[in-house]
């Protein structure tokens, strides 16, 4: 690829050569088949309403980082690789929990193994957020190593899923089309693509103009998109020109561990990246519940009146006969909602139930009678006596 010259006669094939390249990784990374779950992970329960991993190369920081953060010991010393296995800690802000998991550091060739980088980078799949701890003294170039790592094993930084709309058949062929003019795939090249997957009935669609390797991550489908917020520590070591050009890159916070410089900026914009919703409860004709809300979040379940009812109870749903909301995201104070309402941070909300329909009704307004289904099963009534 790097021989080919780029330009349109040979678009073609270094698709082809993309999607080879692609299809290549993903069987290097599937454990070989027949092979039982491999070595000890250091995968940790999952807890609290949201999951941050901090990522970067060693002795940046990100043990004292923890400790700071969530006052769990994580041991740090002047020598790389201090932290083995992963340490997980709880931040408590704004009424939430957030889980941050300090990682062993990642070396260069991560993505194929080195330095236990396969089990750091799935851990770092599981979460929320990635945190990604760089040191503001070191050279740019550690921040496009570990993003490159991190995207040769699927994951996909601060992008969002391509719209793309793909399904295989079963006969048919390939039916291609796009809702707008596309300029970096055409027909040809897509069937190429999925000729190299083997692919030969499938439907296509593209509602935006994506790229080659948009096309080859939907194809795939094992893509996980991830938010993800650099942050740059030691800055005390550097220079305020410096540290002022960090700070205006997008997605990225300057902080310094020693100095407790800048963390709680670094709160505000986990807090604001990773779009926690909290949902106050209101029992009825009391004063609302401000100690405990129910945190909902985009990223797992959603954010409607129908996902908060899920969060209580499942089987809530079936009896709710309307909401009464107040806070951001009502026009006026209370408003009456559906199921579908989208609830906005620190809303309150009431649910109101179906009332129990009384069992049978009164007088002439029975809703059916007490009488036998056959006659013949009827009382029967005792003779007169004469």
């Amino acid at each position: 690829m790097a021989r080919t010259q780029k330009n349109k006669a040979t678009e073609y094939h270094l698709g082809q050569l993309k999607a080879k390249i692609a299809k290549l990784r993903t069987q290097l990374l599937e454990p070989p088949k027949g092979s039982s779950g491999g070595g000890d992970g250091f995968e940790v329960t999952k807890f609290g309403h949201g999951r941050v991993a901090l990522i970067g190369f060693p002795s940046v920081g990100k043990s004292t980082l923890l400790t700071m953060l969530t006052g769990t010991h994580s041991e740090a010393a002047s020598y790389e690789f201090t932290t083995l296995t992963c340490i997980p800690g709880i931040i408590h802000y704004n009424d939430t929990k957030i889980q941050l998991l300090d990682l062993p550091g990642i070396i260069e060739g991560a993505s194929e193994g080195k330095g236990r980088g396969r089990q750091v980078i799935a851990v770092a799949k599981s979460s929320d957020l990635v945190l990604m701890v760089l040191d503001a003294s070191k050279s740019e170039g550690h921040r496009q190593i570990l993003t490159k790592e991190l995207e040769a094993v699927g994951l996909r930084l601060n992008k969002r899923p391509p719209q793309i709309y793909f399904k295989k058949k079963k006969t048919g062929g390939i039916s291609f089309n796009s809702t707008l003019p596309l300029t970096h795939v055409d027909e040809k090249l897509c069937y190429q693509i999925l000729h190299e997957y083997k692919i030969h009935n499938a439907e296509v669609l593209f509602r935006e103009d994506a790229t080659v390797d948009d096309l080859i991550d939907v194809i795939e489908g094992n893509r996980k998109y991830i938010k993800c917020v650099y942050v740059y520590n030691k800055i005390d070591v550097i220079g305020i020109d410096d540290v002022d050009k960090l700070a205006r890159q997008p997605n990225s916070v300057v902080i310094s561990c020693n100095l407790k410089l800048n963390l709680d900026r670094l709160l505000s914009k986990m807090w604001e990246e990773m779009g926690l919703v909290r949902v106050y409860t209101k029992p009825q004709g009391q004063q609302p519940d401000f100690s405990d809300p129910v945190v909902l979040s985009a990223d797992r379940g959603g954010c409607t009146v129908e996902d908060f009812c899920n969060h209580i109870h499942r089987s809530l749903i079936k009896d709710v006969k309307y909401v009464l909301v107040w806070g951001i995201s009502a026009r006026h104070y209370p408003q009456h909602c559906g199921l579908s309402h989208p609830l906005q941070d620190e809303d309150v909300v009431q649910i109101v139930k179906k009332k129990e329909k009384e069992e049978g009704g009164r007088g002439r307004f029975k809703s059916h009678s007490t009488a036998p289904a056959r006659i013949s099963d009827r009382e029967k009534k005792a003779p007169l006596k004469t």
